[in-house]
């Protein structure tokens, strides 16, 4: 038995009559009240009628009555409005902090066993989520309005990390964008050389660079520690003498070599790439994130990130190793993942903080552009009948499956309701 359980029966007034306290008053639930995610009391703003009076105040759920004390809620004001503990084991009498008695409710024999036996089936499951065999069969429209709910829940997780870097650059979102952005440069593989890049090279040198490209290339590859061989080509050549004097021109401090990972990835991925790109990116557009949030299109933001890195780059890879020749242009798909993971993130923040629903609304509208990501999740998705039209709904799914289906929170979830409800009125 688990306290979210009987939080689940409560909530959804699942308890048969009669229900008696341990005093044996007669308890009708006129409304169960508001599920508290805060700190208090379960439930806020219940009405309860008990023995013909009705009460309106707190109710708070554990599995036994003992949880009241082993949690200090004897001891906590906040508790004191509380007008009934429901539990499973009525093993102790409830007081407050005044020493008032609260009336005791046991659930125990108060519900239909099928569904403790249903709710066990999907804890215990080891299928890839335990409603694997049934979520195909919710309609499409249950399930958007679920992802419109998880992709706000998602948005809002990553509000914090957005204003960890704000509160970290003085409040400046254009310096917080850019290290966003550099960071995400990366991907997985190497974000943490790319964060700790952002990190140590300011982006008012970038800017004051702006219009060079071959100094930002040089200022990006020296900073990264990339420029500390002896080179062959004149161009890795002509970027070191150049990094140079710009190194002692701004007492910049420099990454080692190392620390960036070319083995086991796709070579357009390489972090050589991914610099120079970033490089014209700077080039290209300078304060970025000042653009994006005058855009009036998800297609102007697109275009911003329609960059190629420079013409030394059309036939290698790494510096002084030969390849086969073709531009290399930021792809689709890195293009994708740089909206989602910080265009969308920046601009619902920014939003948030600003009360601009106008901004927020771009943020989703950007995502409702974009097509859904194409990762095994996504496909496991597929496969049983979930499909994803574009990244705001791939996002939502990335995310319920993160913090809903694997941690197996089927209770709280809208579609496992859904299914618990739909299979106690076949029985």
């Amino acid at each position: 038995m688990k306290e979210i359980f009987l939080i689940y029966l409560w909530e959804n007034k699942l308890l048969r009559a009669p229900l008696i306290t341990e005093d044996g008053n007669l308890i009708e639930i006129i409304h169960p009240g508001f599920r508290n995610d805060d700190s208090g009391p379960d439930f806020l703003n219940a009405r309860i009628m008990i023995d013909n009076t009705v009460w309106a105040g707190n109710v708070e759920i554990h599995i036994s009555a003992s949880d009241w004390y082993n949690h200090r809620h004897h001891a906590d004001k906040s508790y004191d409005n509380v007008i009934l503990h429901v539990v499973y084991n009525a093993d102790k009498t409830t007081f407050t902090t005044l020493r008032e008695e609260i009336p005791v409710l046991s659930v125990k024999d108060c519900f239909d066993e099928t569904i403790l036996l249903r709710y066990r089936s999907f804890i215990d499951s080891q299928r890839w989520i335990p409603c694997e065999n049934f979520a195909g069969e919710i309609q499409r429209f249950t399930w958007l309005s679920w992802l419109d709910r998880m992709i706000v829940d998602r948005l809002q997780m990553k509000v914090e990390d957005v204003i960890q870097i704000l509160s970290q650059t003085g409040n400046d979102w254009e310096v917080t964008f850019y290290q966003r952005l550099l960071s995400n440069f990366g991907l997985k593989v190497n974000d943490v050389p790319f964060g700790q890049l952002a990190r140590n090279l300011p982006f008012q040198i970038l800017l004051r660079h702006s219009d060079q490209l071959f100094q930002l290339e040089a200022i990006l590859f020296g900073t990264a520690g990339l420029l500390e061989s002896e080179f062959i080509d004149p161009y890795p050549q002509s970027l070191k003498r150049e990094f140079e004097f710009l190194q002692k021109k701004y007492n910049l401090t420099t990454l080692k070599a190392e620390q960036w990972r070319f083995m086991r990835m796709r070579p357009a991925n390489f972090p050589t790439l991914r610099l120079s790109q970033f490089a014209a990116l700077i080039h290209k557009n300078g304060r970025l994130f000042s653009k994006i949030i005058q855009a009036e299109t998800p297609e102007q933001i697109k275009e911003y990130f329609v960059v190629n890195a420079s013409s030394y780059w059309d036939n290698h890879f790494r510096f002084d190793t030969p390849s086969v020749g073709h531009q290399k242009n930021l792809g689709q798909n890195a293009t994708s993942l740089l909206i989602i993971n910080t265009v969308v993130q920046m601009l619902f923040t920014y939003g948030l903080i600003h009360e601009n629903e106008q901004a927020k609304d771009k943020a989703l509208v950007l995502l409702e552009n974009m097509d859904a990501e194409n990762n095994e999740i996504i496909r496991k998705f597929d496969k049983i009948g979930v499909h994803a039209s574009n990244a705001l709904q791939s996002q939502s799914l990335l995310h319920l499956k993160k913090f809903y289906c694997s941690p197996k929170r089927c209770l709280e979830c809208r579609i496992g309701h859904i299914i618990f409800k739909s299979d106690n009125q076949k029985e």
